[in-house]
């Protein structure tokens, strides 16, 4: 195949890509069915993404996080989980945004809801974003409460970083717009303000059925848990609202009397258009995965300009490290270029560091087998070598961001600054693939150990039995590797066209630029 026939393809290959990853996007912005929909809006409420857009300012950008998260994993919810989380202006002021979608199963919280709603809490405490919680719940999905209930990083945590967030300074808004019963009551009262709405907002730890049944006591949602009792005699709520509208004009005015966003600390330079159009990457990436693809041209499309001040070009020339910038926001780029070797680990040591010591932001692009294995590089030390590699990344206290824009397989997966070393934001391409191994790996290692035992015990083993010992293991890795199944189980934070990740990562490194310096202390460095 040709040059323009062979990229022809590769972009035919990666729209089907971006044409499924829009039609899931629409699936989640739709929320629940038709029918709940017709039901909720019937009831004088805004659906939740109305609610939303009234409150952020005209034209604000929506950075959404974790939209596709618990995609498949619960039958007759789409993706999202029943929660729109993401960052945006409110009276001129950056906030998140965590809100519950009560077309979908009444706002209840399945497990990946509550893993959701956490990462967006500590995605704003780490950014210093002020939280408005717009609340529409009917609590915890009871069925689910092992993935709800016991462990750290579910249901109680929301609460544990909402007094952590009130402490350290950090807004903490809710605006209860339905239902909000049994321990979710207590997401609005842990808040420094609470706006309600009247007729329409509840809050109690027990329904009145509920309350019959322990107590015998008869009454009504609205003298129970009511916004005019809230408001009037328990004092939980702050602000009485008429309507949705009213609730969310409340809101806004209760984020401009905020303290005003922190300025940028890293001054952000002219922004260039990059060398290449962002949608030539469509044709760049090879429809096939064994086929690598060209790094250099990648930047091009993503740099201010395509260019790169590159750091120690000759040296270690699987990663490519630099300084660069995107829309004038100067980054440390890390970028793979093949396996990494010991060369290659040692230089991304050195790069870090300088940027730890410049304060400059770190952008880790990967597309990496992994580290280089064999007697020549275990004796080169490569053991040594990605040792220090990963300390530094780990240990980095500049904001770092990961973008996995091919296949990024076991430790060079974790050395990129995967999910376990807490990136400040981490997403994916459509053609992202992250697993321990590669499918061909995988299943050439397990086939090597059936074999064994087949040889040991004497039995025979044809290619044909192989082959179909194989297939499956591969099928397996590549459906667990997938960008989809990494973004319904929330291991990132999204997948991105690469048409929008400049001005994702733009917004990101606004964010970024407005946090306190950290200094960096380094781990022992083995010589």
């Amino acid at each position: 195949m040709d040059v323009l026939n062979e990229s022809a393809a590769n972009e035919a290959a990666y729209r089907q890509l971006l044409a499924d990853l829009y039609q899931a996007r629409g699936q989640a912005r739709l929320g629940g069915s038709e029918a709940a929909r017709a039901k909720h809006m019937a009831r004088g409420k805004m659906l939740v993404r109305e609610r939303i857009e009234a409150l952020l300012d005209p034209g604000s950008p929506f950075l959404e996080l974790a939209e596709l998260a618990g995609e498949g994993l619960y039958p007759g919810v789409g993706p999202g989980a029943g929660l729109v989380t993401g960052v945006g202006l409110i009276a001129g002021r950056a906030c998140m945004v965590i809100a519950n979608d009560p077309t979908v199963k009444g706002g209840t919280y399945f497990g990946m809801t509550c893993r959701k709603h956490v990462r967006a809490q500590r995605f704003a405490w780490q950014h210093r974003l002020p939280c408005v919680t717009l609340v529409d719940s009917g609590g915890a999905f009871l069925p689910d409460q092992a993935n709800i209930f016991p462990d750290e990083g579910l249901f109680g945590s929301i609460f544990h970083n909402q007094v952590g967030m009130s402490a350290d300074g950090i807004a903490q808004i809710a605006v209860v717009m339905g239902a909000c019963t049994a321990g979710g009551a207590y997401i609005p009262a842990l808040c420094d303000e609470v706006v309600i709405v009247r007729g329409q907002g509840f809050m109690y730890l027990g329904g009145p059925q509920l309350v019959q049944a322990a107590t015998g006591e008869q009454t009504d949602a609205e003298s129970l848990g009511g916004a005019q009792m809230h408001s009037r005699i328990s004092g939980v709520t702050d602000h009485l609202a008429e309507n949705d509208a009213h609730a969310i004009a409340i809101t806004r005015k209760l984020v401009r009397e905020l303290p005003p966003m922190p300025p940028p600390r890293i001054l952000r330079g002219v922004s260039r258009p990059p060398a290449r159009p962002p949608t030539d990457v469509y044709a760049l990436i090879n429809a096939d995965p064994k086929k690598p693809t060209d790094t250099s041209a990648i930047l091009e499309c993503l740099l201010d300009a395509g260019e790169i001040s590159e750091f120690k070009a000759e040296f270690g020339d699987t990663l490519i490290a630099g300084f660069a910038r995107i829309h004038g926001y100067q980054v440390g780029i890390l970028a793979n270029k093949g396996v990494l070797f010991t060369e290659s680990a040692l230089k991304a040591t050195h790069f870090i560091d300088l940027c730890c010591k410049r304060d400059v932001p770190l952008l880790f692009l990967a597309d990496v087998a992994g580290f280089m294995v064999g007697r020549e590089a275990e004796q080169q030390g490569i053991a040594k070598a990605g040792a220090k590699f990963i300390t530094a990344m780990s240990a980095a206290r500049v904001p770092k961001f990961t973008l996995i824009t091919g296949g990024s397989y076991g430790a060079g997966y974790l050395a990129m600054c995967g999910r376990a070393y807490q990136p400040n934001a981490m997403f994916m391409w459509p053609n992202g693939r992250a697993a321990i191994m590669g499918p061909e790996q995988a299943a050439t290692t397990l086939a090597l150990v059936k074999k064994q035992n087949k040889l040991a015990a004497m039995e025979s083993w044809s290619a044909q039995e192989e082959e179909a010992f194989k297939a499956p293991i591969r099928q397996q890795y590549e459906s667990f590797a997938s960008a989809r199944n990494f973004a319904r189980h929330l291991w990132v934070d999204g997948i991105l066209d690469p048409a929008e990740t400049r001005e994702t990562l733009a917004l990101l490194l606004d964010l970024a630029a407005r946090l306190p310096r950290q200094d960096t202390r380094f781990g022992v460095f083995r010589m």
